[in-house]
């Protein structure tokens, strides 16, 4: 037998500062805030489809919350989905005053060519928001 994954539950992204990446997120990519109990307390998510991004504070130690060995804020390189038109990405970010950083451009997605922006979330870690041009993004 060999091991072959199908999808992805969570991530965990590390954060400087739980709340301002929460709000940001909720903001500019409208997740939905989760409180939940970790080991050591209470702790926060993202919901946005089937997933979730568990963000954790960059000071937490390893024995409260077990991750990465190199646990850096600003370090991600994500690519979120969006049935939002680029042009309305544009002018969404724009009035939320978010520095768009590149786009739109076409890149190469998993399932073919994404419409993409490029803006940086309060940590700079790189977000993608992206579209495949005529293809809705599915929702479950």
């Amino acid at each position: 037998m060999s091991l072959v994954v199908a999808d992805f539950d969570h991530l965990v992204l590390n954060v400087t500062d739980v709340e301002a990446s929460a709000r940001w997120y909720e903001d500019v990519l409208g997740m939905r805030r989760e409180e939940f109990q970790g080991g050591d307390g209470p702790r926060l998510a993202l919901k946005f489809g089937r997933r979730k991004i568990n963000l954790r504070p960059a000071d937490a130690s390893q024995k409260d919350w077990f991750t990465a060995s190199e646990a850096r804020p600003g370090s991600a390189d994500l690519c979120f989905l969006t049935s939002t038109s680029p042009a309305e990405v544009m002018t969404h970010l724009r009035t939320l005053g978010v520095s768009i950083e590149a786009g739109p451009t076409k890149k190469q997605g998993a399932l073919g060519t994404l419409d993409s922006i490029y803006c940086r979330d309060p940590d700079g870690s790189l977000i993608e928001i992206a579209s495949y041009a005529g293809h809705p993004v599915v929702r479950r």
